[in-house]
């Protein structure tokens, strides 16, 4: 028979639950936030592709629900620390204020049973926005190139040039497409690009399969990027347009045309 409290036993259990998701989480620590001190039942840190994720995590073992004042007060906490998100898991569960005050917010109520089912889809939602931010980047640095040297050091083909060896336009938009099909969890997701250097399989039955896709792809077109501006450098042709978000037209265009193909394929299911 266990000689530690219930609410003990009950944070200890949420906390490995977290670790055998694969993250770090740790039990009652008091991490130093912007205006103050705060003690924390659970914290939860991963870390992908470069980006850290903080979950916090209130444990309430209590005998009563929460209150709309508990979920302010985890409000404010996840705001001072700077997480990305915030839980309150209830054995009771919680009362409408507290549905209220939790709406439309980073911090989710949940009972301990929910939380395991939904903690792997959250984690792969908070993985994709770092794909998201990635992307960003490589597109800021594809269109700040004119179309004249994008074509000149291989990153893009000539406009009567059929061969689909490889244009960058094309990966971003499937990319972008395939992270789209991600957060609905709409697998299987045609990952085929017609690009003759295009990385991996073609299609992805799942969360796994599509993060090895977007690696691969994502790390090829960055190293391309990377040799081409390197040559454009050495040319004296390096000279990115760095006011070309001002226009707006290419990156719009890419995410307009990820969305049209998105939707149309959507609709042929």
């Amino acid at each position: 028979m266990s000689k530690e409290p219930s609410w003990y036993e009950f944070q200890e259990d949420i906390k490995k639950h977290f670790d055998s998701l694969g993250a770090d989480a740790e039990s009652n620590v008091r991490v130093q936030g912007v205006r103050t001190c705060h003690d924390i039942d659970v914290l939860v840190k991963t870390r992908f592709l470069g980006e850290n994720i903080i979950w916090v995590v209130e444990a309430k073992h209590w005998k009563s629900k929460v209150t709309k004042a508990q979920v302010l007060v985890l409000r404010s906490i996840v705001d001072d620390i700077g997480a990305d998100r915030g839980f309150i898991i209830s054995v009771e569960g919680f009362q409408s204020g507290a549905f209220e005050a939790a709406n439309n917010t980073n911090v989710k109520l949940k009972t301990f049973d929910e939380l395991k089912i939904d903690t792997k889809h959250l984690i792969e939602a908070e993985i994709l926005k770092t794909y998201y931010k990635r992307l960003s980047i490589l597109e800021d640095r594809y269109w700040s190139h004119s179309k004249k040297l994008r074509i000149e050091y291989g990153l893009r083909h000539h406009t009567a040039d059929y061969s689909m060896q490889f244009t960058g336009q094309q990966l971003l938009t499937i990319a972008r497409i395939a992270i789209l099909a991600a957060e609905e969890r709409n697998y299987p997701i045609d990952l085929n690009s017609f690009l003759e250097e295009q990385k991996g399989e073609k299609v992805a039955q799942n969360f796994q399969q599509l993060s090895m896709w977007l690696n691969l792809n994502l790390n090829y077109f960055d190293e391309k990027l990377l040799i081409a501006e390197l040559e454009m450098y050495k040319n004296g042709d390096y000279k990115p347009n760095t006011e070309y978000r001002n226009r707006g037209y290419e990156k719009s265009t890419t995410e307009l045309m990820a969305n049209a193909i998105y939707n149309a394929r959507k609709d042929r299911r």
